[in-house]
């Protein structure tokens, strides 16, 4: 009996040793997320990014086991505020963030002293969306076309004033990659959102902006601003708008989000996250609201996919920001 005990005391030893081990090394992938998540937004509150990740929250605790997406805005510097403070954080999960051009792709080509490198310092998980951008007009400027603009500009360099949200981001590339492409010169002041660029071309601060089609529609409703073309389309809610390519071949833009964390981040977890996003993503009220709110289209795919993505956008822009001795320091 002494013997049998001594077994049943060996094997119950065994045993605990066995399944021990297996309780303290829980799959973090597995059990991910068991706290709110939270996703930084580099822009300020009720811009289109911030109106989207609302739109993707509000949809994302069915998928995570319950758990809320918490929007953090960080705004500054284009986005290279919220960009830093998202890149410092642990690639656990627990912090992922609103991915854009300026904080995820050439924010050190803007400003070399730049604490972080936005090409080495995320972990890519999705490219969410597309959003239609619309070159636009203050309804007093006689040239209509873009064919007419870029002649006038020609005649008279520096003579026309275009605003943006900032040194650098979309608003601002797709003016100065019209500049070269065109072969003119303007004066480009920046703002800090994406309302105050279309507000400056609405009073006549400046004559041209090529913002978002979301953050600029309602004063295009108004006719406060006039829509010249479309960076790429075309789109259902600006029919017959011409597109940007009709006058210079291979002019293709448009402002674009995403979803990524800090670098380092397992890539099952990032997988699973990429999961979570595109099961939200193809739900008919998201698409909706992307399609007809925000004048634009889902992209989704693979975190492979947003990562070559991400390449080619500075492979593309880059040499724009190097030409131009485009800089935010």
């Amino acid at each position: 009996m002494k013997n049998l005990l001594l077994g049943r005391r060996a094997f119950g030893g065994l045993t605990a040793s066995l399944f021990a081990p297996a309780v303290l090394a829980a799959d973090p992938v597995a059990s991910w997320p068991d706290r709110p998540v939270r996703i930084v937004v580099p822009f300020g509150a009720g811009g289109a990014v911030d109106t989207l990740i609302r739109a993707f929250g509000q949809r994302f605790s069915e998928y995570a086991n319950g758990q809320p997406l918490v929007v953090e805005n960080r705004s500054g510097a284009g986005g290279m505020v919220g960009g830093a403070y998202a890149a410092s954080q642990p690639p656990d999960g627990y912090t992922l963030f609103a991915a854009d051009v300026s904080p995820n792709v050439v924010g050190k080509e803007l400003n070399p002293k730049a604490s972080f490198d936005p090409m080495t310092s995320f972990t890519p998980i999705m490219h969410l969306v597309n959003l239609h951008a619309v070159l636009l007009r203050n309804p007093n400027v006689k040239e209509t076309t873009v064919p007419e603009i870029i002649a006038a500009a020609k005649k008279k360099p520096e003579g026309f004033v275009y605003s943006s949200s900032g040194i650098g981001n979309g608003a601002h590339l797709f003016m100065a990659l019209l500049e070269r492409e065109a072969g003119v010169k303007m004066v480009h002041v920046p703002y800090r959102s994406g309302a105050e660029t279309v507000t400056a071309v609405a009073r006549g601060d400046a004559q041209f902006c090529f913002p978002s089609l979301s953050s600029s529609l309602p004063m295009i409703k108004g006719g406060q601003v006039i829509p010249v073309a479309l960076g790429a389309g075309p789109s259902p809610i600006l029919p017959g708008i011409p597109l940007m390519h009709d006058t210079i071949p291979g002019f293709d833009v448009a402002v674009w989000y995403g979803v990524a964390g800090p670098a380092g981040m397992n890539p099952a977890l990032a997988d699973k996250i990429n999961g979570i996003f595109g099961k939200i993503a193809a739900l008919p009220d998201i698409r909706k609201m992307v399609e007809e709110n925000q004048g634009g289209a889902i992209v989704g795919g693979s975190r492979q996919d947003f990562a070559a993505f991400l390449n080619r956008e500075y492979e593309r822009w880059t040499p724009i920001i190097r030409a131009g001795g485009i800089r935010t320091e």
